[in-house]
C-alpha cells in the first residue's frame, strides 16, 4: 500500500474535515477556475456519459463541481481519510446517485477503464517514488488516450527561491482573509510537511510514470497544474 506523509493525519479528524472546504480557495489562486479548467480538459476527450476517476476525492469539492457541469457523467472517488469521505458524501447529496466512493489509496479503486481522471491538491503529499507509483496506478485504469489532470503544490529546488514562493503562499492567504498568525502556521506546515519537488521534477515524474503529451495548464505562486494522456 502506498505510504503517505504524516501531514495527512489531520484529515482523519472529523472537525478538520468539516472545515476543509473553507481552506483551498483562500490559499490557491483561482481554485474554482482550476476545477473548471479540469472539466474543460476532460471534456476534450471524455464522452457526455463519461466515467471519471477522482483521486483524493475527500471533501467532495471537485466531485461537486464536475457533477454540476456534467449531468451525465458518473464518478468513482478514492481517498484514504474516511472523515473526508463522510464530508464528501454529505456535500454531494443527490449527486451521490452518480458517485461511488472508496476508502483507501489508489490501489483500492476499481480497474475501470475510465474516460478521464483527476488528482487535485493530493499528489503533493507523496514522496517522489510513491507519487510516481500512484500516477502509474491511475494511468493503468484509464482508456487509451484518456486525460489525467493534476494540480498541486510544487516548489523551487533552491532554498532562497522556495522561501520567496512560500512567502507569497502566506501573503495570498492573508489577502484572502486568513488571519496572519494562521497563514504563518499554514506556511510552516507546508514547508515542513510537503515533499519539495520543483515544477520540472514534477513534469518529468508524470512522464516517467507513463503519461504522454504532458503539458502545463496552470501556474500560480506555489501551485502548478498539468494534463497528460494515457498511452495507446
Amino acid at each position: 500500500m502506498t505510504k503517505v506523509n504524516p501531514f495527512l493525519e489531520a484529515f482523519e479528524d472529523p472537525a478538520h474535515a468539516a472545515r476543509y472546504s473553507e481552506g483551498p480557495a483562500k490559499f490557491m489562486p483561482g481554485y474554482r477556475d482550476v476545477q473548471r479548467m479540469a472539466g474543460v480538459l476532460m471534456r476534450e476527450h471524455a464522452p457526455t456519459d463519461g466515467k471519471v476517476l477522482v483521486h483524493g476525492a475527500g471533501g467532495g469539492l471537485e466531485l461537486e463541481a464536475f457533477a454540476q457541469e456534467n449531468p451525465d457523467w458518473t464518478f468513482v472517488g478514492v481517498d484514504p481519510a474516511q472523515a473526508m469521505l463522510d464530508v464528501a458524501a454529505e456535500r454531494l447529496g443527490a449527486f451521490m446517485e452518480r458517485t461511488d466512493l472508496h476508502h483507501g489509496y489508489i490501489e483500492t479503486a476499481p480497474e475501470g477503464p475510465f474516460d478521464a481522471a483527476t488528482s487535485l491538491l493530493t499528489l503533493h503529499f507523496l514522496e517522489a517514488d510513491a507519487r510516481r507509483k500512484t500516477v502509474s496506478e491511475i494511468i493503468s485504469r484509464l482508456k487509451p488516450g484518456a486525460p489525467l489532470v493534476v494540480a498541486h503544490a510544487s516548489f523551487p529546488s533552491k532554498t532562497e527561491e522556495r522561501d520567496i514562493v512560500l512567502s507569497r503562499y502566506e501573503a495570498f492567504g492573508v489577502a484572502s482573509g486568513v488571519e496572519p498568525e494562521m497563514a504563518c502556521r499554514a506556511r510552516d506546515a507546508v514547508a515542513i510537511g510537503l515533499p519539495h519537488l520543483d515544477p520540472v521534477q514534477n513534469e518529468e515524474l508524470l512522464r516517467d510514470a507513463g503519461l504522454v503529451g504532458v503539458s502545463s495548464f496552470y501556474s500560480a505562486f506555489s501551485w502548478h497544474g498539468w494534463v497528460g494522456y494515457a498511452p495507446g
